[in-house]
């Protein structure tokens, strides 16, 4: 019997974290059934057990890809010299999320999705665990950022850079909570506000 690649066996453990997905965008987490993913990825139970022993292993799967993706993309940044501004980096990331690279969804779908993992986290420990860790990732990559921004001369060192990396990611969680509940939320309109934000001239408003 032929030896199946890697790549195949990723191929298909993302195929189906995609087709759940969707399955989870459209109906939440509790009104979809494994039923409901088998028959939207269209294989065998036994082919996405091999990979997933149920809904919980999908949505902790899902969480866990989706932080990586952002995270991957502040520490990319934190590389640069110099790095992206707030601005510039919120915005690609943002696009990054909105524009298909989560599962291939159209952006409210993608957003909604995101918000519900956000709430199944108040009622599942184990998915609790893995946001958590997640966010905790995220917030050492902005804080290596607000580094970078240091020792190019483009931010104060007068707050603290937890305090700076979970403002922003409370910025980019908003504005997807806007595109889940209301719709509109273009990245280009987050750059742009972030950007007037930044023009201020703290001095001449104390």
């Amino acid at each position: 019997m032929a030896r199946v690649s890697q790549e195949h066996l990723d191929a298909r453990r993302r195929q189906i974290l995609a087709g759940a997905a969707r399955c989870f965008a459209r109906n939440g987490f509790h009104g979809t059934s494994m039923q409901d993913v088998l028959k939207e990825v269209g294989l065998s139970a036994g082919a996405v057990y091999r990979y997933f022993a149920g809904k919980e292993d999908l949505i902790a799967a899902i969480a866990d890809e989706a932080f990586r993706s952002i995270r991957r993309a502040f520490e990319e940044a934190a590389e640069l010299t110099p790095p992206p501004t707030p601005d510039v980096l919120l915005g690609r990331v943002l696009r990054g999320v909105f524009e298909g690279q989560v599962y291939g969804m159209e952006r409210r779908t993608c957003a909604a999705l995101i918000v519900q993992v956000w709430a199944e986290t108040l009622r599942n420990d184990r998915l609790a665990k893995a946001l958590a860790d997640g966010y905790t990732g995220m917030r050492a990559a902005w804080a290596k950022l607000v580094d970078a921004y240091r020792a190019a001369g483009l931010m104060h060192s007068d707050v603290p850079a937890d305090d700076v990396a979970r403002t922003m990611i409370a910025t980019a969680q908003g504005f997807m909570a806007q595109e889940a509940l209301f719709g509109g939320a273009e990245p280009d309109v987050l750059e742009r506000g972030l950007r007037g934000l930044m023009s201020m001239d703290a001095q001449k408003v104390s």
